[in-house]
């Protein structure tokens, strides 16, 4: 159990290393390779579990199931996470330019709430396929009922997820008044200078 959550807090720490390689000292090729790390993390994350299960004997607790989980939103939202992070730190700390403004609304908000909702579907299906695969693995329903019940638990993260976000800003997108979200112009020669 330790093993994975050290993995689940190693994902952070070898990210926050990347970065500091890269702006405070410098060596982009020795960032580039920390930060090819986090998918080998994963790796790592997923053989902790399986040995823990399968060799060990154990039976899942809340950090199998956790562990599973966390590798499908590494999987699924780690890419966007590490280039979040490297923008933000290449503007803080080497003059790069300003991370760019989440839309508020809109077109553009709602088309960010649903490539945001398409990652955590990617994030449940790689989940659950790793909790079968392990449950199944293993054979013993017993040992694994735990890991089955992370399951549900993703899904319903999902579909809230879905209802809460996505289908929301489009809904909303849909009901406003045509132009209400598009703020007078004000750029030079519109007349509203």
């Amino acid at each position: 159990m330790i093993g994975i959550l050290a993995c689940e807090v190693s994902f952070w720490l070898v990210l926050a290393a990347g970065l500091a390689t890269r702006y405070f000292l410098g060596k982009q090729k020795l960032s580039t390779v920390l930060l090819l790390c986090v998918p080998v993390l994963d790796l790592l994350l997923l053989s902790l579990i399986s040995w823990d299960m399968l060799v060990n004997g154990t039976t899942a607790d809340f950090a199998h199931g956790l562990g599973a989980i966390y590798l499908g939103f590494t999987v699924a939202f780690g890419h966007q996470i590490i280039t979040k992070a490297d923008v933000w730190f290449s503007h803080r700390f080497a003059g790069g330019p300003a991370p760019a403004a989440l839309p508020k609304t809109g077109p553009a908000r709602v088309k960010y709430e649903w490539n945001q909702w398409f990652r955590m579907l990617g994030c449940a299906v790689i989940a659950s396929v790793v909790l079968l695969g392990i449950t199944f693995l293993v054979g013993d329903a017993t040992r694994t009922a735990e890991l089955t019940s992370w399951i549900g638990r993703v899904w319903i993260v999902t579909a809230i997820w879905f209802v809460g976000w996505p289908v929301w800003h489009s809904v909303g997108l849909a009901l406003a008044k045509p132009g209400a979200a598009t703020p007078p112009s004000t750029e030079p020669g519109s007349g509203r200078e």
